[in-house]
């Protein structure tokens, strides 16, 4: 008898708990908003696509976001929120747990500075920053993965605005060009692999203006108005 009895106090015990944990998730408070751990599945799956913690319907802590792959979640995306904005701190990983890239969110809108990772390595492969509407702003650089930088320009409310530069991986500058408004504006000069000038001239509105020059091995080849489009100078 005494052994029936335990085990009927078993089989409560382990119907409470597991009631107990599951009224403990995805629950709301009293005003309807999500509070406590909340978990949510793919449609008709069992494979899990985020869980965090709520507290009277905001967003707090760690909140985990999963993709699936080959029928099965994988960890995506981690989110840290605070309790006082939307803020979030953001890293996006790949289903290698490899870091993809890492910055700040805003609901839906990148702010502040990101960095992008090279494939299969912690090497930086983009380093830009974003102002509060989630737009480029301000300088932004690409690296090769010897850590020498490929690519540097500057952005104004997400477009190409000041001067952009391209190197090669040996570090040589291959083109230094001026924007405005997203339009190639203002001097741009392009370079062979051993740093020589092949062209240099002015753009206005990302069309050739004005007097370029052509160079080969170093030396004027051609002279050519491109505001006429007439050959001013050609070396025979």
């Amino acid at each position: 008898m005494i052994k029936q009895n335990n085990y009927i106090l078993f089989i409560l015990t382990v119907f409470l708990t597991t009631g107990y944990a599951q009224k403990s998730v995805n629950q709301f408070d009293k005003d309807g908003k999500r509070h406590g751990i909340w978990t949510k599945n793919y449609h008709k799956t069992d494979q899990k696509r985020y869980e965090g913690n709520f507290v009277h319907g905001k967003e707090v802590d760690s909140f985990k976001y999963y993709t699936l792959s080959s029928g099965k979640s994988v960890l995506s995306a981690v989110k840290v929120f605070n309790k006082n904005d939307s803020i979030a701190d953001v890293t996006f990983l790949a289903s290698t747990k490899k870091v993809i890239s890492k910055g700040r969110m805003n609901g839906k809108r990148f702010i502040g500075e990101w960095v992008f990772y090279h494939k299969n390595s912690s090497d930086k492969m983009i380093v830009e920053h974003y102002n509060d509407e989630g737009l480029l702003e301000g300088e932004r650089f690409v690296y090769f993965k010897n850590g020498k930088v490929a690519e540097s320009a500057n952005y104004k409310n997400g477009m190409l605005h000041g001067e952009s530069k391209w190197y090669s991986e040996e570090d040589v500058l291959l083109r230094h060009a001026n924007y405005k408004n997203d339009d190639l504006d203002g001097i741009t000069i392009h370079y062979d692999a051993e740093g020589h000038i092949t062209s240099e001239g002015n753009y206005i509105k990302s069309q050739k203006k004005g007097i370029w020059k052509y160079y080969k091995g170093g030396e004027l080849t051609k002279k050519i108005d491109h505001t006429t489009q007439e050959v001013l100078y050609k070396k025979e």
